[in-house]
């Protein structure tokens, strides 16, 4: 009798189990929707605003009061919010208070075209940007006529200088200098306002090195406004005209 009396407390336990686990997802998902709650990663949002994401969302979910959860469609959601040009990725989830959750991550851009014809930004990922109308990127500008076939060398560069923070705020423009395979590149600075003659990405990492040398020395005698040109082309060397 104990035998079976151990075998109905497990078949009853076990009935509860089943039982508050039903009630509980039955609950959990009659919860109607409460709201929406934006977060951005790195705690940026310098491109798009909160209300622009809210937005994006309501207009896609058509989300009303009324509306449960167990009808949102999640991957459609993040899908949606994703062909903004602003945004990288998006990761959108249901929270137990009934609220629709949503970190965003931003697009970075590194460099900005401005060739009389149209106003942009390319991204760290070599993919185009449009301007925003909430803040204004602090990166260099070029007047060269890209495309998805030519960008790559550009991007890179503009990466090394976007990941350096004395590049960062010396560099104000790139270039590429017509007539050379492959790419090469001319840079403007922002104090002594010198043309740089930077060449093809060969030795990058030591050609940027011998730039940043060069300036502390003439940053600190005061002669950086002595120089016209600097040229990096020639083998650890900076050769400049005045």
């Amino acid at each position: 009798m104990k035998k079976y009396s151990n075998h109905i407390k497990f078949l009853i336990l076990l009935a509860l189990v089943v039982f508050l686990y039903g009630f509980s997802s039955h609950r959990n998902a009659a919860k109607k929707y409460n709201g929406i709650k934006v977060n951005f990663k790195a705690g940026e949002n310098l491109f798009i605003s909160y209300k622009t994401v809210n937005k994006l969302l309501i207009q896609k979910l058509k989300l009303v009061e009324k509306e449960g959860k167990e009808n949102i469609n999640l991957k459609l959601v993040e899908q949606f919010v994703q062909n903004n040009k602003m945004i990288e990725t998006a990761e959108i989830f249901k929270e137990i208070n009934g609220e629709i959750g949503a970190i965003i991550t931003q697009r970075i851009p590194v460099l900005r075209v401005s060739n009389g014809l149209d106003s942009y930004y390319y991204d760290d990922k070599g993919k185009k940007m449009p301007l925003s109308s909430n803040f204004s990127a602090r990166v260099p500008i070029t007047t060269s006529d890209l495309d998805a076939e030519n960008c790559d060398d550009i991007i890179r560069l503009a990466n090394k200088i976007k990941n350096d923070a004395f590049l960062q705020k010396q560099i104000i423009g790139i270039n590429q200098i017509e007539g050379f395979n492959p790419n090469q590149f001319e840079l403007k600075t922002r104090i002594g306002n010198q043309t740089v003659i930077f060449g093809d990405l060969k030795k990058m990492d030591s050609k940027m090195n011998n730039l940043k040398v060069f300036y502390q020395k003439v940053m600190a005698d005061g002669t950086i406004n002595n120089y016209k040109t600097i040229n990096l082309k020639f083998n650890n060397q900076v050769v400049c005209a005045k």
